[in-house]
């Protein structure tokens, strides 16, 4: 996995530290969780409400990225029972035989699960590594206070001259060439030198000259205060920056017909997890249908890893569920990783 290193030689010293805390800490309590999930997306009352019934502690550490969390776990952290990775990142890891089984037995919600997700998720259909988490989307928001006439509802979009100056796709490869490939007509996660060249052409000459910046984490905050009128990412970063009662009036978000580029986070237990039963109760506890409402609830995904759970949710979702299901998730690319790295180089910098 050479596009690792760098990151493992960062993160060898940080993670010498926490390995010794956590492994302090797991011999003094073996009723504490430790669970590594992303930054802001685990729901606090969740959290308190399996220690009551469970008689124990939950300490939570984040990451930003998967890459980070992947590069700490095999640098050698230690301690930790869940992690949270997507679904690329899910596949890495059981070849490499980072994870522990799921027990079957414990997972009582275990016919909760959707089965259209289980079919996305051909790496561990039968989650016996992996339980989903939540299927997130990325997609296209428009500015509807920024623009009075029409546009394309799809990526050619970002070839409109309307918006030249006020757009940005994510600083992300995988997102951007992923939707000129699907805008061509290919797979998304086709590493074909003849398509990655097409999709380098839409992005360079069509896309680029109208987008103000490649930007994976202020365009929410940028098209709240109307610098961008155009943003391909994330809708939940667009949604939470602008007031609920604004968002009809403000935001027309939507998924292209040609499709989109998806990620599956799922519950894992890691290999060397100190607190299997633990773990394996948490994984169930997420699932109860009344407990999985209370996660969509608070961050407004749409429902579609738990179907039982839209009984007990408050709370519209920021898009429907039928827009995610036409995503594509980012498949693992293995070495071939380097030939769309090589394209995203040209197109960052030429």
């Amino acid at each position: 996995m050479k596009r690792f290193t760098k990151l493992f030689r960062g993160l060898f010293c940080s993670v010498l530290l926490s390995s010794l805390f956590i492994s302090c800490a797991k011999k003094s309590d073996d009723r504490t969780l430790y669970l590594y999930n992303w930054t802001y997306y685990t729901p606090e009352s969740l959290l308190r409400s399996f220690e009551k019934e469970f008689d124990c502690k939950v300490k939570l550490d984040s990451y930003s990225t998967c890459d980070e969390m992947y590069a700490k776990l095999r640098a050698g952290a230690k301690g930790y029972d869940i992690a949270v990775p997507s679904n690329d990142f899910v596949s890495i890891m059981i070849k490499q035989g980072m994870l522990r089984e799921i027990d079957q037995s414990k997972f009582t919600n275990r016919s909760k699960i959707n089965p259209v997700i289980l079919e996305k998720a051909d790496y561990d259909p039968d989650m016996k590594y992996a339980v989903p988490y939540a299927l997130s989307a990325t997609g296209i928001m428009v500015n509807k206070t920024k623009v009075s006439g029409d546009y394309e509802r799809s990526y050619g979009i970002f070839a409109d001259p309307q918006f030249k100056g006020h757009a940005t796709m994510m600083d992300e490869m995988r997102e951007v060439i992923g939707c000129a490939l699907l805008y061509k007509g290919f797979d998304m996660n086709s590493t074909s030198e003849s398509d990655l060249n097409a999709a380098y052409e839409v992005i360079a000459n069509e896309w680029k000259p109208n987008i103000a910046k490649f930007d994976a984490e202020g365009f929410g905050k940028s098209f709240a205060s109307g610098d961008f009128w155009l943003c391909q990412g994330y809708p939940e970063i667009v949604f939470g920056e602008v007031d609920e009662s604004r968002w009809e009036d403000t935001i027309d978000f939507f998924i292209p017909p040609e499709g989109g580029p998806a990620t599956l986070d799922s519950m894992v237990i890691l290999k060397d997890a100190p607190h299997y039963e633990l773990a394996n109760e948490f994984i169930n506890f997420i699932h109860r249908p009344e407990n999985y409402a209370v996660f969509i609830d608070e961050f407004r995904y749409p429902c579609v890893a738990n179907l039982e759970a839209l009984q007990y949710t408050t709370k519209p979702s920021m898009y429907n569920a039928e827009q995610a299901y036409s995503c594509t998730l980012k498949q693992d690319l293995g070495d071939d990783l380097d030939k769309v790295h090589d394209v995203w180089q040209k197109i960052r910098f030429n």
